[in-house]
């Protein structure tokens, strides 16, 4: 594929972390990227305590604003698509808008996930109206933006899906949620997206795209330092967004790519390839 026909990405979870160390690595690949989020502007208030115990609006660091100027900074064109994952219709909204203006998705990262309580909460602690707030945000939202973009990928013949995945989604906790553990929610919405892509590389088979689920590791992002030191993620010696942003621009990119089986880790990639020598901690 030339730069061109490969040349426009969507990118959920954009306004910081690893979103937006992705979406800035797609643009300094070539790619125009669309991206998405809540934050639009800095300081900009939104609920981020991980626990019902508590509530926490304070300004984080980043927004789409800043991300898209990072992409337009790498010398290709960034589309801003505000949208809020627990808001379907927003979601819906914001594909048919990257569609329109572009034409077409070629590469698809769904980052973005539920922010909010309940994230670091016991079961029977967490109210199960929060449980299904991870499930519509992690698990239904991906689906709502894949519905629009297959047909498109598929009419080509190429395309890649990129899914944030996480050990929460295959593997019991090493302690209880709050301990070093995490919760119901985030667990089980974790679990359900992780099931997606496996299912589309199946029914889409030798139609030229390309799926994969890339677990990140330990990274640490904004909010991370922000919020979870008390429940035992301080981020010391985790990698930086920017490594995961590198490992997404070579799946994206790199030919060698397209012989990798479904189930990727991010920070295993990234040694293996050299892909971001900055960095050459353990953490995953």
């Amino acid at each position: 594929m030339d730069g061109d026909r490969r040349g426009r990405a969507l990118v959920t979870g954009a306004s910081r972390g690893i979103g937006r160390a992705v979406a800035v690595a797609l643009g300094e690949a070539g790619f125009d990227v669309a991206v998405s989020a809540r934050t639009e502007q800095e300081g900009e208030r939104r609920e981020h305590s991980s626990t019902v115990r508590a509530s926490d609006t304070s300004p984080l660091p980043g927004s789409l604003a800043t991300t898209a100027a990072q992409v337009e900074a790498a010398g290709r064109q960034a589309l801003v698509v505000p949208a809020d994952l627990l808001d379907l219709a927003s979601v819906e909204a914001a594909v048919d808008r990257v569609l329109e203006d572009w034409g077409g998705v070629d590469v698809v990262v769904n980052n973005g996930r539920y922010v909010g309580p309940g994230h670091m909460d016991r079961f029977l602690d967490t109210p199960l109206p929060v449980v299904e707030q991870h499930l519509v945000a992690n698990a239904l939202a991906p689906l709502h933006i894949l519905q629009r973009v297959l047909p498109g990928m598929l009419e080509r013949g190429y395309g890649t899906v990129i899914t944030m995945t996480s050990r929460a989604g295959v593997a019991d906790p090493p302690s209880a949620a709050g301990d070093g553990g995490w919760g119901m929610g985030y667990a089980v919405s974790k679990a359900a997206v992780h099931r997606v892509l496996g299912v589309l590389a199946v029914e889409h088979a030798g139609r030229g795209l390309r799926f994969f689920n890339l677990s990140p590791g330990g990274v640490a992002t904004e909010r991370l330092r922000a919020d979870m030191g008390p429940f035992g993620f301080d981020g010391a010696g985790w990698a930086p967004p920017e490594l995961v942003g590198a490992v997404v621009a070579w799946l994206a990119t790199a030919e060698e790519a397209s012989g990798l089986p479904l189930e990727l880790a991010a920070q295993e990639l990234s040694r293996e390839h050299g892909l971001y020598p900055a960095w050459t901690g353990t953490r995953s």
